[in-house]
């Protein structure tokens, strides 16, 4: 088969995609793309597919699953945009966790107390933490 300048094969498309060939085997298994096939069985990315892909890397590294990003590419509207506002606010705590952390650690960082329990302020993120659904790691002593 020959493709056209906008039609690449899979070797090819994995590699401007960055990610390996079998990567694309098993999204197409998966149900995700679909790409066209040469009378020899041979896959065709056109520029449509490889935006599909890209789409599927960018919320890949949202943190939705495979399984979840078919059902976002085939829900009604109001399904899909459910399906976003669960992972915006998934993501939304992770990032205040994120944000307390570092402030933990930035404190951590300059505190002088041996113990933590001794620090006001350690203990203050200790006790604000106990609400939370993650932890933010606290160690039993710092080194002055």
């Amino acid at each position: 088969m020959v493709t056209t300048v906008q039609e690449l094969r899979i070797g090819d498309a994995a590699a401007e995609l960055g990610i390996e060939a079998h990567v694309l085997r098993h999204w197409e298994s998966v149900g995700l793309l679909h790409p066209e096939r040469s009378p020899s069985g041979h896959r065709s990315y056109t520029p449509n597919v490889l935006d599909r892909c890209r789409m599927i890397l960018i919320l890949q590294r949202t943190g939705l699953s495979l399984a979840q990003i078919r059902e976002l590419g085939s829900s009604a509207h109001d399904e899909r945009l459910r399906l976003i506002a669960g992972k915006r606010a998934e993501i939304s705590r992770r990032l205040a966790l994120l944000r307390a952390t570092d402030r933990f650690l930035a404190h951590l960082a300059e505190c002088r107390h041996p113990v933590i329990a001794e620090c006001p302020e350690c203990s203050a993120f200790t006790r604000a933490d106990r609400g939370a659904g993650s932890r933010v790691p606290t160690p039993r002593a710092v080194a002055p």
